[in-house]
């Protein structure tokens, strides 16, 4: 199919919620251009309510964003949560926004939407932020520099799109939000409960509530260059040997004071290792460790009373369940004949099987786990990414 006769506009169902295969969306549109999908989700169901994510926004440990715009002077204000009634009771008639992120780590129904998105790398999703927003409520234009998929849940909200490749992405400089001084879209539509708009990074976009709204955005990880950089040199640094150090046994008489000639390049570029250096197991060991802490709002504590070998079994042999703690993510990679498996930032060897398992699994209950690699469960029970639940 030609570039140029894609829709920009389909219909989804229940049996193919992006109102085509996976494949064929990732093949045309994934990283491409945007899609919206009407009735991507039939007859959708909010998973929890305005009053559910205002409870939420209360809490001390939770993200949240309370974004208000005036109109008549066009003057954006930004408060950072937790909030309390009074905040809320406070609020203009129209014209404000609350944000939420991560609240498919707080909420199961919530977190179950993710299962849609399945045929993407688990590593990959970042996150479900939910936005409830009066009439007239938004963020102003702006660009994300991720994908993210805009699920409509209550109320009808209007998204304007610029899909112009050459649309200006300079930013105002009165106002704290990263809004677009120009913005002038190629499409409009209004969306309905259950309607899903696709966005990739880059594309001009301005969503503006339409009466009681609330947005659940799934957005992606996509760390920027200079932070796989930066966390690269941070772990390469960490493994280097302190006695090894910048070299010149080839050195010559200085020429002139201070210079740092040709020579002394080369030999600062063999002494810093770079990415291009590192052989597959070695950078797959630091991505792993990378990808599943970037960008997460907590840390995972382990238990206040480390769990012994022996309750382990004793748990296991009774047939119950391991919970994923909501706030860990996972990956893992081949490793010769076995598997790494990555948790937070750590890294646990183990064998494939129980990799997969664990990485599949919220819920890993004893039949799942045979052939567990013991030592490994009993390091993820230690390290909080494992939760033993307390009986049936």
């Amino acid at each position: 199919m030609a570039k140029t006769s894609l829709p920009i506009e389909v219909r989804g169902d229940n049996r193919q919620r992006l109102g085509m295969p996976p494949a064929e969306f990732l093949r045309d549109y994934w990283q491409k251009r945007p899609l919206l999908i009407r009735n991507a989700f039939p007859a959708f169901q909010p998973p929890l309510q305005p009053d559910d994510l205002a409870g939420l926004a209360m809490e001390e440990a939770v993200l949240a964003r309370l974004i208000t715009h005036d109109d008549k002077r066009d003057r954006w204000t930004v408060r950072s949560g937790p909030f309390n009634e009074e905040d809320f009771a406070s609020t203009p008639p129209r014209g404000w926004t609350l944000l939420v992120q991560d609240v498919d780590k707080w909420d199961a129904d919530v977190a179950a939407l993710l299962d849609t998105f399945a045929f993407l790398p688990s590593w990959r999703v970042d996150d479900v932020m939910v936005s409830y927003a009066e009439d007239g409520g938004g963020v102003g234009a702006h660009v994300d520099q991720y994908d993210v998929f805009l699920l409509q849940g209550i109320g009808q909200r209007h998204w304007a799109v610029s899909n112009d490749p050459a649309a200006p992405k300079d930013f105002r400089p009165d106002v704290e939000l990263k809004q677009l001084a120009i913005f002038e879209p190629t499409h409009e539509w209004l969306l309905e409960p259950g309607d899903m708009l696709y966005l990739p990074p880059g594309v001009p976009h301005d969503g503006v509530a339409i009466g009681n709204c609330m947005t659940l955005s799934i957005g992606m990880r996509a760390p920027s260059k200079a932070e796989l950089t930066g966390d690269l040199a941070d772990f390469i640094a960490e493994r280097l040997a302190d006695d090894d150090r910048y070299t010149d046994p080839d050195l010559a008489p200085a020429t002139a004071a201070g210079e740092i000639d040709s020579a002394a390049l080369v030999r600062v570029r063999a002494a810093v290792p770079t990415a291009s250096a590192l052989d597959d197991d070695t950078l797959a060991d630091w991505f792993g460790r990378f990808i599943t802490r970037y960008r997460s709002a907590q840390t995972i504590a382990g238990p206040a009373r480390a769990m012994t070998v022996p309750a382990l079994e004793k748990h296991l042999a009774a047939g119950r369940e391991f919970l994923r703690h909501p706030w860990a993510r996972l990956a893992w990679v081949h490793h010769g004949r076995h598997a790494r498996l990555f948790a937070s930032g750590h890294a646990y060897d183990t064998n494939t099987g129980f990799a997969r398992a664990v990485c599949a699994n919220p819920r890993i209950d004893a039949k799942s786990l045979d052939g567990a690699d013991v030592d490994v469960l009993l390091a993820l029970v230690n390290d909080g990414v494992l939760v033993p639940s307390r009986g049936r």
